[in-house]
């Protein structure tokens, strides 16, 4: 299925998604974006005309995905990984027209790379789905971040010269993104108990996709990470630093914030959601191939049940005007043909994707595996 807005980066469907004790986080400096003063001016000057007209704005600081190693499925976890980076989903890519779903769900793109440095687009094929999961918890998934901000994220991937920032990574770094904030985002594709999966339709009075269908998601936060590891500070004193030596922090809110993102956006409690399970990474090309590690999490309660919840109101329903939900069956099914999917934002689009490639709810026990929680980890969220 090809959609111009959107593309998968990644996708976890040999394991059918990814616990938390499977993926790893390496955070450094050189995951940053890289810089100069006159795109800087460029950022100041976007941020001071956004603020001048929408002055609740908040520049909260973000986790940037630089790139990502994932294991190859046809060998033990112990083997070495292979790497990818976001960069060879450009929109010369995109305007060509996506992989289809058929070969999405057959492959996981990414490029492999010697102890010599990158190869020039060396794809790898990983064919079929595990029978079933990895008897270890071995980290499966390496992330690799750096820091960025909303103010950036404006400034760049939203910026109207995005087009030449683009040219410019591309002929000065190899890297068409490496000028671009790039905030890794989170989203949930919430399973009811009687199969139903939760959308929520986005207010007008947001800043992205007003008036479309949507999934609960937002961002895993720094300054979270930071008073996690009893460090209090304001958004504009947060480092790398401060987080690189306690990277299970940074994957603990990684996985977290996307409970909490629920909680706030739908008002279901915590001690109702599964373990979130990690389907893979989406790009929307709306922004500027911004990325978001899409999830799926079940819910022990029914359709009906979260109905009466959200209209109860949550932490964050001003973001959104109704609660709408869509059998698994027909999320299973859903293409560009469907009227459905006209009405999805591009960050719904790219977690539907990654279910139907994923299929995260076909393990039956995941307690099983040794490596699920049980329960809910305990969230912090700051909300911008």
């Amino acid at each position: 299925m090809m959609d111009p807005e959107v593309s998968v980066l990644l996708h976890c469907a040999h394991w059918h998604g990814l616990l938390e004790s499977q993926v790893q986080v390496e955070l450094s400096e050189r995951f940053n974006r890289q810089t100069d003063l006159a795109l800087e001016r460029h950022i100041d000057e976007v941020w001071t005309k956004r603020v001048s007209k929408e002055p609740w704005l908040f520049n909260g600081a973000k986790f940037r995905l630089h790139s990502f190693c994932l294991a190859d499925p046809q060998n033990p976890p112990s083997t070495p990984l292979c790497h990818g980076t976001i960069f060879h989903h450009t929109e010369d890519q995109n305007s060509q027209g996506q992989r289809d779903l058929g070969d999405i769900r057959n492959r996981c793109t990414s490029q492999t790379e010697n102890a010599e440095g990158p190869s020039n687009h060396d794809y790898r094929e990983f064919n079929g789905i595990a029978d079933k999961p990895p008897p270890h918890p071995a980290p499966l998934l390496s992330l690799r971040l750096g820091l960025t901000c909303y103010k950036d994220y404006l400034g760049t991937n939203w910026s109207c010269g995005v087009a030449k920032l683009r040219q410019r990574g591309e002929a000065e770094f190899g890297d068409p993104l490496t000028l671009l904030a790039q905030p890794l985002g989170v989203g949930a594709i919430l399973c009811t108990s009687n199969g139903q999966v939760v959308m929520i339709r986005r207010s007008q009075k947001v800043a992205e996709a007003g008036g479309l269908l949507d999934i609960p998601g937002g961002h895993p936060e720094p300054k979270a990470v930071c008073e996690r590891l009893g460090q209090r500070v304001c958004e504009e004193q947060i480092s790398i630093a401060m987080m690189e030596r306690r990277p299970e922090a940074i994957v603990s809110e990684l996985f977290s914030s996307v409970c909490a993102e629920i909680r706030d956006e739908v008002n279901i409690p915590l001690s109702s959601l599964g373990p979130p399970v990690l389907m893979g990474v989406a790009l929307n090309h709306t922004s500027a191939g911004r990325p978001s590690a899409e999830f799926y999490v079940s819910c022990s309660l029914s359709s009906d049940e979260v109905r009466k919840l959200y209209w109860k109101g949550g932490a964050e329903a001003s973001e959104s005007t109704e609660v709408v939900f869509v059998s698994r069956t027909e999320v299973l099914q859903l293409d560009r043909s469907s009227p459905l999917w006209l009405e999805l934002c591009p960050s719904a689009k790219g977690a539907m994707l990654l279910y139907q490639t994923v299929k995260p709810d076909v393990v039956p026990d995941r307690s099983r595996r040794g490596d699920a929680k049980l329960t809910p980890p305990h969230v912090h969220k700051e909300t911008d």
